[in-house]
């Protein structure tokens, strides 16, 4: 690095300004180039990360390799599921999963279509979910797509006192049958039988382990199943619980532009996207910092 691009470097990493949205959560990091950004930098935006929980930076140039290298900061890169078709997203970039609706020659080139996505966390139903993903925004369509978060520390923090004590060493059973597009993942036999269906069990309410803060880790609708109730209770508890995360109030809705990176900690917040027209494209590129212990 030489004396000009030491000086630039620090000179972007003191102009660095996180600004909240005003929500329960979400900031956006605002005088910055990800590509160049410094040790001092980075520490600023990871604490403000475990702070927010939503980090979202505007008006980035990233190649592949760049969105990997930023990403790496956090920890370690999950490789991204294999795509419907059985093929990698990104050939020799495994890191890379590809968020699309385009097609090329008849094929997708990438996953989740122009369909709505429901609320969800990535991948609860692994043993070990990922600590964070990271969308990168190449092409968006004039209207929709939109993502909203919500933060299940508020969720939690929401909940009347005797709803806490009555779940409060629940365990849920997180689906790995159908993914947040509404597909079948590859290799599951489809089911409907939550009690049956494929997944991972996780403590109802956690404890966040950089922040302290409790939080209620629901992971996704469909196919969760509390352990130990019976299955027609479990439905009811759970549809009381998913009332809270549709509250307007501890939400933040994202509209993307072109160049926009988002990254989310996928322990304390859930996320969706509004559908749009298949006819226009969007084309995102995601990275997951991958997990290092299973939430308790």
């Amino acid at each position: 690095m030489n004396v000009e691009t030491r000086a630039d470097t620090a000179s972007q990493s003191s102009r660095m300004e996180i600004v909240p949205t005003g929500r329960q959560l979400g900031a956006e990091v605002r005088h910055v180039d990800l590509k160049h950004l410094d040790d001092a930098g980075f520490s600023a935006l990871l604490r403000a990360f475990h702070q927010h929980s939503v980090m979202l930076v505007r008006g980035q140039n990233l190649s592949d390799q760049d969105l990997i290298a930023f990403s790496r900061r956090f920890g370690d890169l999950d490789w991204a599921p294999v795509q419907e078709n059985g093929r990698r997203f990104v050939d020799g970039l495994p890191e890379i999963y590809i968020v699309s609706n385009v097609k090329l020659n008849g094929e997708a080139i990438g996953s989740l279509g122009a369909g709505e996505a429901v609320w969800h966390t990535d991948m609860s139903y692994l043993d070990t979910p990922p600590i964070a993903s990271a969308l990168y925004a190449l092409e968006i369509p004039p209207v929709g797509g939109n993502t909203s978060f919500c933060s299940m520390y508020a969720v939690y923090d929401a909940l009347p006192s005797d709803l806490k004590r009555r779940i409060a060493d629940l365990e849920i059973k997180h689906d790995g049958t159908y993914n947040s597009g509404g597909f079948v993942r590859q290799g599951v036999t489809p089911t409907d039988d939550p009690r049956t269906s494929p997944g991972a069990i996780h403590p109802l309410v956690c404890t966040h382990p950089e922040s302290g803060r409790q939080m209620l880790y629901l992971g996704r609708r469909r196919n969760a199943y509390l352990i130990g109730l019976e299955l027609a209770e479990s439905e009811t508890l759970l549809d009381e619980l998913w009332t809270y995360v549709a509250r307007p109030d501890v939400a933040w809705e994202h509209v993307w532009k072109v160049g926009d990176l988002v990254i989310w900690d996928n322990r304390s917040t859930m996320h969706r996207r509004d559908p749009f027209d298949d006819h226009a494209r969007r084309i995102m590129h995601r990275t997951q910092i991958k997990g290092t212990q299973r939430p308790r």
